[in-house]
């Protein structure tokens, strides 16, 4: 075979990829996938597309180099980015090796039986990138030097390593910003500085050349003599960059004290190895005949100078690197989407394939991807259009324009619940079904239309599972125990469906925390009644005093209504014992409060069948955070939340898998490699998607390396200065940098969304809308979705149907969303349309305890009566004993405690945005109108 790659055992002849296939019971690869499958023995490079078959290619690939003898098993070597994607190719891998091992192929081809041995007793090595990287570490460290046994940290142990350094810092950093945010300033400029194979010293330079090249530019005749506020801008970054060095080597120092390594150091000192020590090398090269890279477009610097070094120089070998330039929406992390086409060059000689026929999406959806991938193309992208396998299906392709986002999300519910209907009507089983965002902010309206269907939704992903109610309220209670402050966290408690304390009582309970806050008594303006409200009910200030002191310790009754008063001490005295038990374990402790709050049987009554599944995700999360390091407090993970929280992209889980059973709201990100029956994309609309622009370039965003400093600055801008440039020309420059990052940031999005829409297996829809529920201009649709509109109307037979098309609004037309007058109910019914049904079932239940209650007790059995009833399989069964009253703080003024909430007088717990109001026997008004009741009786009113 050509390239230096020798056949194992005798020579003789060769089967195809074809013959391969047929021995082996598998279809017959397309001719493109022959043309992969049987390359020569040199590097190549695959394209391929979305849905183009890419995995069970390599597995073919390697299966026939193992057939006809080019390789042995465990000389073959196979990377990808996740650990789903590595098993799943490994299982590929290995089942059709079986396949061989008892095919009749291998007794014509090898009679000698030395394959099929190999076959039987050897496996390839399928790894991840970042796991290879540890295996060379681990085995070449101390060239470095490495000390043997290090330990790899998580990305969340990462974080609290260098929460802790940051927190216990003792010198002062110019900045405002809170320990969690510089927190994440220092990850990812570690990160950075790893990635790329940056030296800190050079960053220091770098920033000290930047602010004395903005400082000393001579001012214009019209400018002050203190910078203009963009370019001080600047200047506060690279200062603030340059004054995070000492921390970082500070958090580099906690990790080697801890014997202790993140991904970055993972992959930055394998790099090293591999480029400052041939023999390192020279042992790979003997070790592997063959190379198989996954997913290479979204490789970073860092990982394209380790295969390079090991893979790239001398004798050429078969490397195959496969990927989709079209797909590459990763550059926000660190991946180089230059790495792909750059193959060709860190390869010689190598050749170019392409698998263009997807096997998974409809015509009608891939007319809409090429036609968004299009621009791509004419800016240089090599790569073709995606076209259909043969006997592909037709799909159900929608596109719709409305006037509100309302009427947008209320279309893309019934029409998903329909499409679910219908499925349903000819399969036993639901379809796979996603709603791909480009906004986490957009996932908990999405999900409530969703469930207003009746259908069961999941959302995905750490950012968007804290907007999910129960893990709201789980995190709310978490924050209330070690902040007393939490006055926003405590407010929601009291708020929710639970509990449901109404205004009066709130107001009440918010002068009480001011009272013990010792703040003075406040006097509202009489004739403003915004500021009446302002200083009544606990806003923006609450952090300011303590409604949690206040739940503790909530004052005289008569302030309060009885039931409003009762509710807040029945709360109060959960806290409190929870805060008893502060000192378990995370996970147990999380638990606790799970089951104290009712969470769980609240989620378990909802209806749907997602159940338990986002309090086990955050269960999960947690888990995942104690065992990081075992020590962990509560108060840091909750900044760690807080971080996830606010973070858009980051923190979001690295591998997702479909659920058959749910309809999942995940960002576009996480939904890359896997597919859906049904698929929605909505809010394709300006400022959306694509977004504005979030943050700068590296000129104002703190943990971003300079475009000059990075390993693949020959792909980006370029910013150029000169000493004679005066404050105008030098602020014009570095405006004219930022556009041109802007522009790669829209290239970007666009792939992205070339990413969401080739995720249908049947039915895509995508939509937008003119006026968002705020704003008071309308957005109307991106240039996403107009071109989308363009490619329907163009075509001869339309790939979609336009389902609805607003017109624009009129110039100068207020936002119709922001004048209506919205009423409600507050504390809002949380059964809504339910609440006969529950009430009903609650009250049959009841009623069935009570009859049971009612019953005479049997006569006790003798213990040889019993022993006969048990073998005749007979059992009596045991009530057991009625709790012990609540135990609550009591003070000679409040009035009696009532009974537990397990006690059968009271309401049986349901979810808390189904629970019936308390008292039992309210009911709301059947129409409310402008009189309506003021609620239950816990809101009896000012």
């Amino acid at each position: 075979m050509p390239g230096g790659v020798e056949r194992a055992g005798e020579p003789g002849e060769l089967a195809g990829p074809f013959e391969v296939a047929e021995a082996l019971g598998l279809p017959r690869p397309t001719p493109e996938q022959a043309a992969v499958v049987s390359a020569p023995g040199a590097p190549g490079l695959v394209v391929a597309g979305a849905g183009a078959g890419k995995t069970e290619t390599m597995a073919a690939r390697v299966v026939y180099l193992v057939a006809n003898g080019f390789v042995t098993p465990e000389r073959v070597l196979g990377l990808t980015f996740t650990r789903k994607a590595a098993r799943q190719l490994s299982e590929r891998v290995r089942s059709r090796l079986r396949r061989l091992a008892g095919s009749p192929l291998l007794d014509r081809l090898d009679p000698s039986g030395e394959r099929r041995a190999a076959v039987l007793t050897t496996e390839p090595v399928i790894l991840t990138y970042h796991a290879y990287a540890g295996r060379l570490v681990g085995e070449h460290g101390l060239r470095l030097p490495v000390e043997p046994g290090v330990r790899l940290l998580t990305e969340t142990a990462a974080w609290q390593l260098a929460h802790r350094v940051v927190s216990t810092w003792g010198e002062d950093i110019d900045t405002d910003k809170v320990p969690a945010t510089v927190t994440n300033y220092l990850i990812a400029l570690a990160g950075e500085l790893g990635e790329h194979l940056v030296e800190p010293d050079l960053l220091n330079r770098h920033a000290e050349r930047l602010v004395r090249a903005i400082e000393s530019a001579p001012r214009t005749t019209r400018q002050g003599a203190a910078l203009p506020q963009s370019l001080q801008a600047v200047v506060d970054a690279q200062r603030l960059r340059a004054g995070l060095l000492p921390l970082l080597e500070a958090y580099q120092a906690r990790k080697r004290r801890e014997a202790a390594m993140d991904f970055a150091d993972q992959m930055s000192l394998a790099a090293r190895l591999a480029q400052e020590h041939p023999e390192v090398a020279r042992g790979e090269r003997e070790r592997y005949g063959a190379v198989l890279l996954d997913e290479y477009q979204d490789t970073g610097h860092a990982q394209r100078v380790l295969l390079r070094s090991l893979f790239g120089r001398g004798e050429p070998m078969p490397v195959t690197a496969v990927g989709d330039p079209a797909q590459a929406i990763y550059g926000w992390r660190g991946a180089s989407a230059a790495n792909l086409p750059r193959f060709v060059h860190d390869f010689p000689p190598a050749r170019k394939y392409g698998l263009l026929t997807s096997f998974r999406n409809p015509p009608e959806v891939l007319t809409l991807a090429n036609a968004v991938s299009a621009p791509l193309r004419e800016m240089g992208l090599d790569v073709e259009e995606l076209r259909a396998r043969d006997g592909a299906g037709p799909g159900d392709v929608r596109v719709a324009l409305f006037d509100d986002v309302r009427r947008e999300l209320d279309w893309l519910a019934e029409t998903v619940a329909a499409q679910w209907e219908a499925h349903l009507d000819t399969s036993d089983e639901p379809p796979t079904a996603a709603v791909l965002v480009r906004r986490r902010s957009d996932m908990a309206a999405i999900a409530a239309a969703l469930r207003d269907r009746g259908l069961p939704v999941e959302v995905v992903g750490l950012g968007g599972l804290l907007d999910e109610p129960e893990i709201r309220d789980l995190l709310s209670a978490l924050r209330v125990l070690v902040d007393p402050l939490a006055g926003t966290a405590a407010a929601r408690l009291l708020t929710g469906s639970r509990w449901r304390v109404a205004a009066r009582d709130l107001a009440a309970l918010w002068a009480r925390a001011r009272e013990l806050a010792g703040a003075p008594t406040r006097q509202a303006v009489v004739d403003d009644p915004l500021s009446v409200l302002a200083d009544a009910l606990p806003g923006e200030h609450a952090e300011q005093a303590g409604l949690a002191d206040a739940l503790d310790d909530p004052g005289d009754p008569t302030a309060y209504s009885a039931e409003g008063y009762r509710r807040i001490r029945r709360l109060g005295a959960e806290l409190s014992a929870l805060r008893r038990r502060l000192d378990q374990p995370l996970p147990e402790l999380v638990a606790d409060v799970e089951r104290t709050l009712l969470l769980d049987i609240e989620a378990l009554s909802r209806p749907g069948g997602v159940g338990r599944a986002h309090l086990d995700a955050f269960a999960d999360v947690v888990n995942d955070f104690a065992a990081a390091s075992p020590s962990a407090t509560l108060p840091t993970l909750v900044d760690y939340l807080h971080t996830a929280e606010q973070a858009e992209d980051g923190l979001e889980p690295g591998e997702v898998e479909v659920a058959e059973n749910r309809v999942q709201v995940l960002t576009m990100h996480s939904a890359k490699g896997l597919e859906w029956h049904i698929v929605a994309v909505p809010h394709v609309v300006k400022d959306v998607f694509p977004g504005r622009k979030k943050s700068s370039s590296w000129l104002r965003t703190v943990p971003e390396l300079p475009a000059d400093l990075r390993g693949d600055a020959e792909d980006l801008p370029t910013l150029w200065l000169s000493p004679d440039q005066d404050r105008k020309e030098v602020e014009d420059a570095l405006v004219g940098h930022e556009a041109d990052f802007d522009t790669r940031r829209l290239v970007e999005e666009r792939r992205l969304l070339y990413v969401a829409l080739t995720r249908a297996e049947h039915s895509l829809l995508v939509s937008g809308h003119w006026w968002a529920e705020t704003g008071d201009r309308p957005k109307g649709p991106s240039t996403f979705l107009t071109q989308i509109r363009a490619a329907v109307l163009a075509a001869e037979h339309p790939p979609a149907d336009i389902a609805v098309w607003a017109p624009p609004p009129e110039e100068d037309a207020p936002n119709p969303l922001a004048s209506q007058t919205k009423s409600a109910q507050w504390p809002a019914d949380p059964l809504g349309r339910r609440r006969a049904a529950v009430v009903e079932g609650s009250e049959l239940v009841l009623s069935a305890l009570e009859r049971l209650l009612a019953e005479p007790e049997p006569a006790p059995v003798p213990a040889e009566a019993r022993a006969v009833a048990v073998s005749g399989h007979t059992v009596d069964v045991v009530l057991p004993e009625e709790p012990a009253p609540f135990d609550e703080p009591s003070s000679p003024d409040e009035p009696p405690a009532p009974d537990g909430p397990a006690s059968f007088g009271e309401p049986l717990p349901v979810p808390f945005d189904e629970l019936p109001p308390e008292p039992p026997d309210f009911e709301p008004p059947p129409d409310p109108g402008p009189a309506a009741d003021p609620g239950p009786a816990a809101d009896p009113g000012p």
